[in-house]
């Protein structure tokens, strides 16, 4: 299993190039991917995302939110801050969700580096 970030979808769902939009592709096509809630909420947020992809985007498996996790992703925030690193609420909510869930995060935002380094989330960069 893999969870993807908004940076991957959007370009999965672009056309884009890249190793990430590959990987994606074929993790989706391996029924291999779950979805992060924060993710699935950013991608539907464009007004210009189309009904259908909405929809299909809709139906991928979720993460879970477990007991504590505001909680723990508020502690690993405040870990990347304390390291002068940025790290934006989304990102924190985004990795918090991965390392619950023991699920690799695919991205080619290298900000998520910086709660790689703080916890255990497992990384998977492309571009």
């Amino acid at each position: 299993m893999i969870a993807a970030d908004t940076s991957t979808w959007v370009a999965f769902l672009e056309g884009g190039a890249g190793e990430d939009a590959r990987l994606l592709d074929k993790a989706l096509e391996d029924r291999q991917v779950v979805m992060v809630p924060v993710v699935l909420t950013e991608l539907l947020s464009d007004p210009k995302l189309p009904t259908g992809v909405a929809e299909t985007l809709s139906e991928v498996p979720l993460i879970e939110v477990g007991s504590g996790y505001w909680q723990r992703a508020g502690e690993l925030r405040a870990e990347v801050l304390a390291k002068r690193r940025k790290a934006r609420l989304g990102d924190a909510l985004i990795a918090q969700s991965c390392i619950d869930g023991g699920v690799p995060l695919l991205t080619r935002d290298r900000d998520f580096r910086a709660f790689a380094e703080a916890a255990r989330l497992d990384l998977v960069l492309g571009s």
